[in-house]
């Protein structure tokens, strides 16, 4: 993965923005606003590869035990099938959980590259921190040392809405905000639940008619 420094020297160099006059006289003598907005950038993205290693692993285990399923049910093993298939379903949740995370990590790096280019700090990064702050309480309760680097995040963040409130001497309603966050992660929730039905088979429940011949 890149390091910080390359996403500064990506973002920095020739960026036209339609910013107000303060902010462009602010982005023009000075790098403090663009530059935390890329190390959040940076940040946000390592957090998305973190969860992308964590939903291989889980796919992984899950297939294993996926197969145990299978093999307990051929040998008509009720009980043992059970067992797996509750482990499964434990794993599909928390997978579920962590597509549901990073797709809304996604969302706001996406909004994030958009401010940069775009210029409209004050308007834009606001929202982010709403959904930053939501998925922290989401994250901290199944992989804490997310949670912990979205809180960093989020304070950085809101460090950038302060500054540029106070250069244009206005504040979006919070309440707004609120809305659009809820927003994106009920539809990283949907699309979650769509790729999970997609990407992991459904436990079965009867051995199939041609395996049990096979077995006879």
């Amino acid at each position: 993965m890149p390091g910080v420094e390359t996403f500064v020297k990506a973002w920095l160099p020739n960026n036209k923005s339609s910013l107000t006059e303060k902010l462009k006289d602010k982005f023009a003598t000075q790098q403090p606003i663009k530059y935390k907005l890329t190390i959040a950038l940076y940040k946000l993205k390592t957090q998305t590869s973190k969860l992308d290693y964590m939903i291989a692993k889980m796919k992984e285990r899950d297939a294993q035990l996926f197969e145990k399923v299978v093999q307990a049910q051929m040998e008509k093993d009720s009980a043992r099938a059970a067992m797996y298939a509750a482990e499964v379903a434990e794993i599909r949740k928390l997978v579920k959980a962590l597509m549901t995370a990073r797709l809304a990590l996604e969302r706001v790096a996406l909004r994030l590259e958009t401010i940069m280019a775009m210029g409209d700090a004050l308007v834009g990064i606001a929202p982010v921190v709403s959904v930053i702050k939501d998925l922290r309480k989401y994250l901290l309760g199944i992989v804490p040392e997310i949670g912990l680097e979205l809180t960093e995040i989020g304070e950085l963040l809101e460090g950038i809405v302060t500054e540029t409130g106070e250069l244009s001497g206005a504040f979006p309603a919070p309440t707004v905000h609120s809305e659009e966050a809820k927003k994106i992660l009920e539809e990283a929730a949907a699309i979650a639940e769509q790729r999970l039905k997609a990407e992991f088979p459904e436990l079965p429940t009867t051995v199939p008619s041609g395996e049990k011949q096979a077995q006879k």
